[in-house]
C-alpha cells in the first residue's frame, strides 16, 4: 500500500475534473481525496502499488474533454489512513497558476433538456453544467468557485443543491448552475429601459419584435449584441444607419446547421468549427440567391456564419426559424457594452428593445472570428471560446506585461512558461475602448497575480497602448512592430534558430522613423536584421490614406513618374476622375514639399493602390476594406504574374514599379479586372519566393494582416513548399494585430536575460 500525490496544471478547474477524478477513484476502491486551488488540482490517493499505476494511466486517458493537462507531477509516500475518498474544500491561498477557461457554447446534453418538455430546465435560457456555459465573463477571482464568480448572488434550489453536490451528477459543482427557481431570469425592456415582460413573455414579444422588422439588443454570454431579421433589408440597413456602420460586414447566427447550408458552402472543417465547444463565426462562402439582405455583407462572396452558443440563442433562433444579424452591441470604435444602464445609455439610439437578463457580467468578450484555409483553422479575432487560454513557450519567462498595438489591440501578461493573452479589446480610438483596455490589464493583473518586470510596448509613439505603457511607472521596453509580428508566429509555432519572416501589414513604425509594410526579417525573437523591404512611397495625407485608397494609388503614381511628369487622370472611375484638379494639384504640391507625406514600405498600401487603380474602391468605409474587395476580385485559375525587380543591396528592395506598369497596361487593354487582381497575387507570392532564395533561409514565417488574404497565403505557402522551403503561418492567434502582444512578451524576455 502507497499513497501517491498528484499536482495537475491546465485546464482542470470548471469542466468536472474533480467529479472525474472522484468517480475513477471510488470505482477502483482508492482512497483519498481531490482538491481545487490557484495552482490546479491536487489529488491523494493511497491502495496497492499497482492500482496507483493505473490511476495515471487512465487519468491522462480518460480526463474531461474540455480539459487539457500541462503538467502532471506525482510521488509516493507513505500511506496516511484515509477512510474513503472525498472532495474537499478548494484552496484560496499560493501563487495563482491555474487556467482559467473561456466560455464554452451549449452541450448536447444542455440543449436535449433545454427542449425536453418532461425536463424541469425545459425552456430555461441560463442552464448549463461543467461541461459548458460562462467561465471567463463571469470569474472574478482564483480558484474557479461559485463564491469567486458572478453567480454568488444567486442561492441554489434545494434541487440544483443536490446536483451539485452529487459526485455522480453532471452538475457536480458546475458553478454557474441554477435553474428557474434560483437562477437569473429574463427582463425585455423598450428603448428607455422601462420593464414590458419577464421570462418567456419577454423571449416571445422579443421574437415577436424581430418578426416585425424591429432591432433587439440581447445581453449575451460576454456582453449586448444587435440583433435583427437577416433577410429584411430595410431593418439591417436602419441597423447601420443608427449604428454608424455603414458597410462593414455584419455576423449573422443561422437557427443550426441544415438551415445554414441553404445560406453557405460548409465543408467538414467549417462543420467542426462551428458545432465546437468555442463557436465561433466562421467565414464562409455564400451561395448565389439566398434571401440574406444585400446590405449583410455588401459586395463580400463571404458571410460570416455562426450558430447559436447559449440557451437563449437556441431558444430564440428555435422560435423565430430563420437567420438573424447578430453584431457587437456597440457604437462605432467602442467596446461592446455589459451592464443594462450603460447598454440604454450608449446603443438606446440603436435598438428598438433590449432583451436582458440579472447575471452580472464580469468582462465584454465579443465573439471570435475564424476561417479555414491551407486545409486549417486560422483566427481571426481571439475572444469568445478561446481566451484566455494560455500559449506554451519552451522557455521560462520573467513575469512581464505586453501592451499589444493600436487597432485590433489585445495585451498578454507571461507566468513560467505560458504567456496568457487576452480577449480581443479592439481599435483603441476612443475613451470607452481606451477605458475597456485598462480594465483588461487590470484583469490580467489581478487574475493572475502578475507583478511585471517591465511592460513592452510598441516604438510608436502616437499609439495610446505606448502612452499608457509610459504612463504606468514599470520600465519600459520598445518593440519593434514587424519584429513583435515575426516572434509572435515563431514562438505560436515553437521554432528556434533564425527565421525569415514576412511582415506584411497596413504600417508599423519602423527603425529608421518611417512606416514600414511590407517588410523581410531574418532573425528570431533576440535580434533580426532588414533584409529586403518593398521600395518607398509617399503617403499624402498620412493616415488619411487609411479610408482613401486612392492617396497610396496617387503617391505610387507620383513615385513612379516624378512631380512633372504623373497623371492623376489614371485614377478614374465609371463616375469620372476620383479627384478634382485641384485636389491633384494640392496632392502633388504636398509629396514634392514632403509635407504631411510620410513615406511608407505597406505592403496593405500597394494592396490599395491596386483597388483605386482598378476603379473598384476609392474610398473606404473601414480599415482594410479595399484590400478585401482585391482579394475577392482574384479570378482562380489564373496561373501567371507580372514582373518586378529585387533591386541589390542591404536590404534588398523590391521594385514594384514593373509590376504598376503591367496592371496600368492591362487595363488600358481592357484586360479583366479579376484577372489583373489575380496577377498581382501571383505577383507577390513570386516576390516572396525570390526574396527566400536570395537570403537561402529554409523557414518562412508568413505573418501580418496582409496574410489574413486566403488567395495570398494559400498561393504563396504553396509556392514556397514547391521550391523546398518550409512556410509556417498563425493558427491559434491572429496574423493582424490582434497577435503582437505574444510577440511583444517573448521579445522583451530575450532584452530582460
Amino acid at each position: 500500500m502507497r499513497r501517491l500525490r498528484v499536482t495537475i496544471r491546465g485546464a482542470v478547474q470548471g469542466v468536472g475534473f474533480r467529479p472525474f477524478v472522484y468517480r475513477l477513484a471510488t470505482e477502483m476502491g482508492l482512497r483519498g481525496w481531490v482538491n481545487n486551488s490557484p495552482q490546479g488540482v491536487f489529488i491523494e490517493v493511497e491502495g496497492p502499488n499497482e492500482s496507483l499505476e493505473t490511476f495515471l494511466l487512465r487519468l491522462q486517458a480518460e480526463k474531461p474533454s474540455l480539459s487539457f493537462i500541462q503538467s502532471l507531477e506525482y510521488s509516493l509516500l507513505e500511506p496516511a489512513g484515509y477512510d474513503g475518498f472525498q472532495i474537499t474544500p478548494s484552496k484560496a491561498t499560493g501563487e495563482r497558476v491555474a487556467v482559467i477557461l473561456p466560455d464554452i457554447a451549449t452541450c448536447p446534453q444542455c440543449l436535449d433538456e433545454l427542449f425536453d418538455a418532461n425536463d424541469r430546465r425545459y425552456r430555461y435560457p441560463f442552464t448549463n453544467c461543467t461541461l459548458c456555459g460562462p467561465r471567463f465573463s463571469i470569474i472574478r477571482s482564483l480558484p474557479y468557485d461559485r463564491a469567486n464568480t458572478t453567480m454568488a448572488s444567486f442561492a441554489m434550489c434545494p434541487d440544483c443543491r443536490r446536483e451539485y453536490e452529487d459526485p455522480s451528477d453532471r452538475r457536480f459543482h458546475a458553478q454557474p448552475d441554477a435553474c428557474s427557481v434560483c437562477g437569473p431570469r429574463l427582463a425585455l425592456l423598450d428603448a428607455q429601459g422601462i420593464l414590458l415582460a419577464g421570462d418567456n413573455d419577454a423571449l416571445r414579444q422579443a421574437a415577436d419584435a424581430l418578426r416585425e422588422g424591429r432591432i433587439l439588443a440581447l445581453k449575451g454570454m460576454g456582453g449586448f449584441q444587435l440583433l435583427v431579421d437577416a433577410r429584411n433589408e430595410d431593418a439591417v440597413q436602419r441597423l447601420r444607419e443608427r449604428k454608424r456602420r455603414e458597410e462593414k460586414p455584419l455576423a449573422v447566427m443561422f437557427p443550426d446547421l441544415l438551415s445554414l447550408r441553404r445560406y453557405a458552402t460548409v465543408s467538414p472543417l467549417e462543420e467542426r468549427l462551428l458545432a465546437s465547444p468555442e463557436s465561433p463565426i466562421v467565414l464562409l462562402e455564400r451561395l448565389p440567391d439566398s434571401d440574406i439582405a444585400p446590405s449583410v455583407a455588401p459586395g463580400n462572396p463571404y458571410i460570416g456564419g455562426m450558430l447559436p452558443y447559449t440557451p437563449l440563442h437556441h431558444l430564440l433562433l428555435r422560435d423565430l426559424g430563420f437567420p438573424v444579424v447578430a453584431t457587437s452591441g456597440n457604437l462605432h470604435d467602442e467596446p461592446i457594452t455589459t451592464e443594462e444602464a450603460d447598454a440604454v445609455a450608449s446603443i438606446g439610439s440603436v435598438a428598438d428593445l433590449f432583451l436582458t437578463h440579472n447575471r452580472p457580467i464580469e468582462r465584454h468578450v465579443d465573439d471570435s472570428v475564424a476561417r479555414v484555409q491551407l486545409g486549417r483553422e486560422m483566427l481571426l479575432r481571439r475572444a469568445r471560446g478561446y481566451a484566455p487560454l494560455p500559449i506554451a513557450i519552451k522557455r521560462t519567462l520573467p513575469p512581464l506585461l505586453a501592451v499589444g498595438g493600436h487597432l485590433k489591440n489585445a495585451v498578454a501578461v507571461s507566468r513560467g512558461s505560458e504567456v496568457v493573452v487576452s480577449q480581443h479589446i479592439g481599435d483603441l480610438e476612443t475613451p470607452k475602448a481606451h477605458a475597456a483596455f485598462c480594465k483588461v490589464i487590470g484583469d490580467l493583473l489581478s487574475l493572475y497575480e502578475v507583478r511585471p518586470l517591465a511592460v513592452a510596448h510598441d516604438k510608436h509613439p502616437d499609439y495610446l497602448s505606448t502612452q499608457w505603457a509610459r504612463a504606468s511607472g514599470y520600465p519600459l521596453i520598445a518593440v519593434q512592430h514587424h519584429h513583435a509580428h515575426l516572434a509572435s508566429c515563431m514562438a505560436e509555432n515553437e521554432l528556434e534558430g533564425e527565421v525569415l519572416g514576412v511582415t506584411w501589414d497596413g504600417a508599423g513604425y519602423g527603425d529608421d522613423d518611417t512606416l514600414w509594410g511590407g517588410e523581410f526579417l531574418l532573425g528570431d525573437a533576440a535580434s533580426y536584421r532588414r533584409v529586403a523591404h518593398f521600395r518607398q512611397f509617399r503617403l499624402p495625407g498620412g493616415e488619411a490614406a487609411i479610408k482613401e485608397p486612392r492617396r497610396s494609388a496617387i503617391g505610387l503614381l507620383f513615385e513612379m513618374d516624378g512631380a512633372a511628369s504623373f497623371d492623376s487622370n489614371q485614377l478614374r472611375t465609371s463616375d469620372g476622375p476620383q479627384f478634382a484638379d485641384s485636389e491633384a494639384r494640392l496632392l502633388r504640391q504636398m509629396m514634392a514639399k514632403g509635407v504631411n507625406s510620410p513615406v511608407t514600405s505597406s505592403a496593405g498600401r500597394l494592396f490599395d493602390a491596386v483597388a483605386a487603380l482598378l476603379g473598384i474602391r476609392p474610398l473606404c468605409s473601414f480599415e482594410g476594406q479595399a484590400a478585401m474587395m482585391v482579394e475577392f476580385l482574384a479570378e482562380r485559375g489564373v496561373e501567371d504574374g507580372y514582373p518586378f525587380e529585387l533591386r541589390p543591396g542591404d536590404p534588398l528592395v523590391i521594385d514594384w514599379e514593373p509590376l504598376f506598369r503591367a496592371i496600368l497596361r492591362d487595363r488600358e487593354r481592357d484586360v479583366a479586372a479579376s484577372v489583373i487582381s489575380a496577377r498581382f497575387h501571383n505577383t507577390l507570392a513570386e516576390i516572396i519566393v525570390a526574396v527566400a532564395r536570395e537570403t537561402g533561409a529554409k523557414r518562412v514565417a508568413l505573418t501580418g494582416g496582409v496574410f489574413q488574404n486566403r488567395y495570398l497565403t494559400e498561393r504563396a505557402y504553396r509556392r514556397l513548399e514547391s521550391e523546398g522551403f518550409r512556410p509556417f503561418t498563425h493558427q491559434r492567434l491572429p496574423p493582424n494585430d490582434g497577435g503582437i502582444a505574444l510577440g511583444q512578451i517573448v521579445v522583451a524576455a530575450t532584452q530582460i536575460d
